[in-house]
């Protein structure tokens, strides 16, 4: 009877774990392509090669910020080598 349990556990695990999953660099192209067209640039032209620019550099900026926020809340978390509190907390 162990096992029934067991095995909707995992069931349960698999189905959580599948939902984890990232873009593909082709998928995440095919994301932004959609995106500028929808901003209505045509593909092959200037604009079109600065829209996709531009989210591409607002992704990395956004990866950027995630790890710097959590690069200072471990380092707060491990005896704070900021005076005065974590900069990103407003009071």
């Amino acid at each position: 009877m162990r096992i029934l349990p067991l095995t909707l556990t995992m069931a349960a695990i698999a189905i959580g774990l599948s939902a984890c999953q990232t873009m593909t660099p082709e998928e995440r192209r095919a994301a932004d392509d959609r995106q500028c067209l929808s901003y209505g640039f045509k593909r092959g032209t200037e604009g079109f090669a600065i829209c996709l620019q531009r989210i591409d550099l607002n992704r990395q900026a956004q990866a950027r910020a995630d790890s710097d926020y959590v690069m200072a809340d471990m380092a707060w978390r491990m005896g704070g080598p900021y005076y005065g509190g974590p900069y990103y907390r407003h009071r």
